[in-house]
């Protein structure tokens, strides 16, 4: 098997997660996190719909973490984001770690909203 390092040119990946935090470019991150692009932004979970907002119109996809299972974005929270031309895509954090990696370094317009395990 060939195995080949993934390149992320000047996008920040996710590189580990644990039990109430998350690490991205190096440096951890306790509690909920956003990810763009260039890096972790500000975000205080669910609660919190406008820093996800901001990202309408700069990615394609969000792709929102809920835990360690998979649960139910509020239908009133996703109706928002849609409404503003967000895809949003919901799974358990790790998977969405996965996904969002590999997409990002495929150089896709994609974000990741992620509630700690």
């Amino acid at each position: 098997m060939r195995i080949n390092e993934v390149q992320f040119s000047d996008a920040v990946p996710v590189d580990g997660y644990g039990p109430g935090f998350f690490r991205a470019g190096g440096v951890r991150h306790d509690g909920a996190m956003l990810m763009a692009g260039a890096g972790p932004l500000a975000w205080d979970g669910l609660d919190d719909a406008a820093a996800l907002l901001a990202l309408a119109g700069e990615v394609d996809v969000l792709f929102v973490g809920m835990g360690a299972e998979i649960a139910h974005l509020p239908a009133d929270l996703r109706a928002t984001l849609e409404e503003a031309g967000l895809g949003v895509e919901v799974m358990n954090s790790p998977a969405a770690c996965r996904t969002y990696n590999v997409l990002l370094s495929e150089g896709r317009r994609v974000a990741l909203a992620v509630l700690p395990v």
